[in-house]
């Protein structure tokens, strides 16, 4: 007898391109400005990835560095309150 496949169907996201909302500002981004971390967090609270976010390396690099720093002192969340 031949087994089934199960293989679970990839749904790929198509990606943004990058157009860094940071470099067109020529500024960086920042743990006391929420709003702007929020943009780049999902409902769930996690960070989005660089290919969702359209961010370059580097400020997506900084953008983490500064979502944790929030975290840490309480200006956004660790997890999504459900």
């Amino acid at each position: 007898m031949a087994k089934k496949s199960s293989r679970r169907k990839i749904i790929k996201l198509r990606p943004i391109p990058t157009n860094c909302e940071f470099c067109h500002a020529k500024k960086l981004p920042d743990y006391k400005d929420v709003n702007t971390l929020r943009k780049y967090m999902t409902d769930r609270a996690k960070i989005m990835p660089k290919l969702r976010t359209g961010l370059c390396s580097k400020h997506q690099r900084r953008v983490a560095i500064q979502i944790k720093r929030s975290r840490m002192i309480g200006l956004l969340p660790f997890t999504s309150s459900l």
